[in-house]
């Protein structure tokens, strides 16, 4: 029986790369306007967010810049279709300059906004926000949450006999009605105590929740943010799709499943 030509398995062999590469344009395409993954890198957005945490960022709530595209592709001029986002959005965007990497912080305050913090509590257009104690926040301890000196108080759960770390925890309400937890490490005089901040034009002001742990809008680069211009805004979180608290092994699957978080799964903000 005769071979297949060759121009046979050079015509398959096309339309196996042509597939790929639409493919790949699709995906860019989708990431860069629709939906994008996130996860969570650190501790600065507790409690609403754990290291380990994954969710999805929406693409097109603020328009769209260079930073709205993987790796910051300089394909986009400005930012087009902006729109400014709201106080208490929680936003990905891209750090500053010569920072390569993105970030997760809360929306505080907006162009011509000025803040303060005073003892701890924001000050915002030079009327407090409220700012009310409600329950400790606590937190295993795990591979993604290993403790240490990051830990205000460590003691153990009564039920299940595992070490926990202990927060004190409010609830912040914004002028606008958003309501989110923040949490407190005690008076810390660099984060709790500062000058009045002017929110500029083009520009937001942004928080972490856990306020003592931090490196945010209060803060110059390196240090932290600084006011965050808007087209380095690349999108709103709104739902977690996974969460696992870093103690699975690829090479035991099962591990997988006893280290995922399941009740964090789906939840909005």
């Amino acid at each position: 029986m005769a071979a297949p030509s060759s121009p046979a398995r050079k015509s398959e062999t096309r339309e196996t790369l042509v597939f790929l590469l639409k493919l790949a344009i699709i995906v860019f395409v989708f990431r860069s306007f629709v939906f994008a993954p996130f996860s969570i890198p650190s501790q600065s957005m507790l409690p609403r967010l754990y290291i380990g945490d994954y969710l999805f960022v929406s693409k097109w709530n603020y328009g769209y810049s260079r930073w709205s595209l993987p790796w910051g592709v300089p394909l986009i001029p400005g930012r087009i279709l902006g729109r400014d986002p709201a106080r208490g959005d929680v936003v990905v965007f891209r750090g500053p300059p010569g920072e390569d990497h993105d970030v997760i912080k809360r929306v505080i305050g907006l162009p011509g906004d000025t803040i303060q913090m005073r003892h701890g509590q924001v000050i915002l257009n030079g009327t407090p926000v409220p700012k009310v104690r409600i329950a400790d926040f606590t937190i295993p301890l795990s591979p993604n949450y290993p403790g240490g000196t990051e830990c205000p108080s460590e003691f153990e759960d009564s039920l299940k006999g595992t070490p926990i770390c202990r927060y004190q925890q409010f609830r912040e309400t914004l002028p606008n009605g958003k309501s989110y937890n923040v949490l407190d490490r005690g008076e810390q005089p660099n984060a709790d105590e500062t000058g009045v901040y002017a929110v500029p034009s083009g520009h937001v002001f942004v928080m972490g929740d856990n306020r003592d742990d931090s490196g945010d809008s209060r803060f110059d680069p390196p240090e932290g943010m600084g006011m965050v211009p808007m087209e380095r805004i690349q999108g709103k979180a709104v739902v977690s799709f996974f969460s696992t608290d870093g103690s699975a092994n690829w090479f035991l699957p099962w591990t997988w499943f006893s280290a995922a978080r399941w009740n964090r799964i789906g939840a909005g903000f």
